[in-house]
C-alpha cells in the first residue's frame, strides 16, 4: 500500500508534468476543503501545466489541522476522481503548503504581506462571513475581539486586515486582489466591508493604501463535490494502487465566472476554461436561484422522505416533479439569466446533473448551514414573486418542509447549522409558534414575505399537512388540482 505520489502510477492515471519545485505560491486560499480542491485548484493545476510558474497555492485552514495533517505526508498531492458513466482519476499538484491559522496566525499575516502573494481567495461557506440580517455581525464575539485587538485574528476579515497592514508597511508597491469563491451574493463586497471596517479601527493609513492598491472581487463557482468517505478512498486505491488520505470526487461539469477587476497581476484562468466578466451579479443570481435553490429543495424533501442522497430523492416522481415545477413556475418568471443563457435550458441541465447516480451527494451535506443558505437561495425569489402578486406556492411548501426538516434533524441529532443552539432553544409550543421562530432564526423577518399573511398561512397549512401525513402524501396533495 504505497503512499500517494506521481511515480510509477498506472498509465491511465492523469498527472501533472511540471516541476513543483520551481512553482511559487502566488495564491493564498482560505478554506482548503473539498470544494476548493475539486474546483479552483484544478484550474490552477491546468494553468501550471500550461507553463505558468508563479500561481501555486498555499492553503489556510481557519479552524482544523485535519486537512494539513492528511496531505502533508503526501507533499500536498491528492487525487481528483471524476464520477459519471466512467471513473477518471487525476493527481493534482497545485497546492504547495497548508497553514493552520490558529496554530500560527503570524505566519498567515506574513504570507499575505509577501509581495509574491498576488491573489487571495476564499471558500469558507456562508457562515464564514458572519452575516446576520443582511449585514456583517460585528457584535459576534470573534469580530468584537478583532475590533478590540488584531494580534490574534480568527476570522477572514481579521487576517486580511492584519495582512494588509503588514503589506502596506513592508511592500507598498505590491498590489493585491482578494476574491470570494463562495456561494454568496456579492461576496467580494462583504470581504471589502469587513476588512475595511477593521482597518478603519486599527490603521487608517493602511485603509487608504488598500483603497488604492487592493481590489475585492466576486466569482461564481459551480461543481458538485460530495464529502469524502472510505468508499472513495477504496475506489482511488483500486484505480491508482496508491493510498490517498483525503481524495476528492466531483462531477464532470465545472464552471468558474470571475469578475475582471484585478488590482495587480491576473492569472490566465481564461486559458484553462474560466470566464472573465465585467458584471458577476447575473451569474451569481442564476446559480443561487436556480441550481442552489433546487438543490436545497431536493435535499430537504429527500431527507424527509428517508432518502440519503440527492439523486435518490429525485428518483421519486413526486419530488422530481415538485422540484421541476418550482423551477419553472416559481423561479423562471422572476430570476433573469445572463445574456446568452436560456433559463429553461439551464433548468434542464441542472436536473440532469442532479440525476448523476454515480456521484452520491448526501441530503444532509446539502442541508448543512441551511439557515444561512435559504436566505440567498429562496427568500429573494419569494419576495420578488409576491411583490408582483404572483404564485409562489412551491416555495410556501418548501419553507414548510424546511421547518419540519429543522425539527426532525434536531430530534435525530443530525442538524449541522451555525444556528443549531437557537433552534434548540425554540420551546415546544404550538406548531405555528415554532414555524415563525425557526424562520426568523433564518432572518425571514427581514424579508417582506414574513409579513404577507396569505403566504404565511399557506406555509403553516403545509407544515401541518407534512407533519400529519408525511412528505410524500403532502406533495401528492399539493400537486392534486
Amino acid at each position: 500500500m504505497s503512499q500517494l505520489s506521481v511515480e510509477n502510477l498506472p498509465d491511465n492515471i492523469s498527472r501533472f508534468s511540471y516541476n513543483r519545485g520551481t512553482v511559487t505560491s502566488g495564491i493564498v486560499h482560505f478554506g482548503i476543503g473539498n470544494f476548493h480542491r475539486a474546483h479552483q485548484a484544478v484550474y490552477v493545476d491546468d494553468l501550471l501545466k500550461s507553463g505558468a510558474k508563479d500561481w501555486g497555492i498555499t492553503g489556510v485552514s481557519l479552524r482544523s489541522p485535519a486537512m494539513r495533517d492528511a496531505l502533508k505526508p503526501q507533499e500536498y498531492l491528492y487525487t481528483l476522481t471524476t464520477l459519471s458513466e466512467t471513473t477518471e482519476h487525476r493527481i493534482i499538484g497545485a497546492i504547495k503548503n497548508v497553514l493552520v491559522a490558529p496554530e500560527n496566525p503570524d505566519a498567515v499575516t506574513k504570507l499575505i504581506a509577501q509581495p509574491t502573494t498576488q491573489l487571495i481567495s476564499s471558500t469558507i461557506t456562508e457562515k464564514g462571513y458572519y452575516l446576520a440580517s443582511g449585514q456583517i455581525d460585528f457584535e459576534h464575539s470573534d469580530l468584537k475581539a478583532e475590533l478590540a485587538r488584531l494580534n490574534a485574528p480568527k476570522t477572514i476579515y481579521g487576517f486580511l486586515a492584519s495582512g494588509i497592514i503588514a503589506r502596506a508597511n513592508s511592500a507598498p508597491s505590491a498590489k493585491l486582489t482578494i476574491m470570494c469563491c463562495d456561494n454568496i451574493s456579492k461576496g467580494g463586497e462583504w470581504l471589502r466591508q469587513g476588512t475595511e471596517h477593521l482597518l478603519q479601527r486599527h490603521d487608517k493609513s493602511a485603509l487608504n493604501w488598500a483603497r488604492d492598491n487592493v481590489s475585492f472581487i466576486s466569482s461564481m463557482v459551480d461543481r458538485v463535490c460530495p464529502a469524502t468517505d472510505d468508499g472513495l478512498r477504496d475506489l482511488v486505491f483500486k484505480g491508482t494502487k496508491r493510498r490517498d488520505a483525503w481524495p476528492v470526487s466531483a462531477e464532470p461539469f465545472t464552471q468558474w465566472i470571475i469578475e475582471d477587476n484585478f488590482a495587480g497581476k491576473r492569472p490566465d484562468f481564461d486559458r484553462v476554461g474560466a470566464v472573465f466578466v465585467d458584471d458577476i451579479a447575473p451569474f451569481e443570481r442564476m446559480k443561487l436561484r436556480y441550481l442552489n435553490a433546487a438543490h436545497t429543495i431536493a435535499s430537504t424533501l429527500g431527507y424527509l422522505n428517508g432518502d440519503s442522497y440527492v439523486h435518490e430523492a429525485i428518483e421519486r416522481p413526486e419530488i422530481f416533479n415538485f422540484m421541476r415545477g418550482a423551477l419553472y413556475e416559481n423561479v423562471l418568471p422572476y430570476a433573469d439569466v445572463p445574456q446568452g443563457y436560456d433559463g429553461a435550458s439551464y433548468i434542464e441541465s441542472v436536473i440532469k446533473r442532479f440525476q448523476n447516480s454515480h456521484l452520491p451527494y448526501g441530503n444532509l451535506q446539502v442541508g448543512t448551514d441551511s439557515s444561512q443558505k435559504i436566505q440567498q437561495r429562496w427568500f429573494p425569489t419569494i419576495d420578488q414573486a409576491l411583490s408582483q402578486n404572483s404564485d409562489c406556492n412551491h416555495f410556501a411548501f418548501s419553507l414548510a418542509a424546511w421547518t419540519v426538516f429543522i425539527q426532525s434533524a434536531l430530534d435525530n441529532d443530525v442538524l449541522n447549522d451555525p444556528k443549531r443552539e437557537p433552534f434548540k432553544d425554540v420551546k415546544s409550543g404550538t406548531s405555528n409558534t415554532n414555524i415563525e421562530a425557526y424562520l426568523n432564526i433564518a432572518n425571514a423577518d427581514k424579508f417582506a414575505f414574513s409579513q404577507h399573511s396569505n403566504f404565511m398561512k399557506t406555509v403553516h397549512k403545509w407544515a401541518e399537512v407534512i407533519k400529519a401525513n408525511g412528505i410524500k402524501p403532502a406533495i401528492i396533495e399539493f400537486s392534486t388540482p
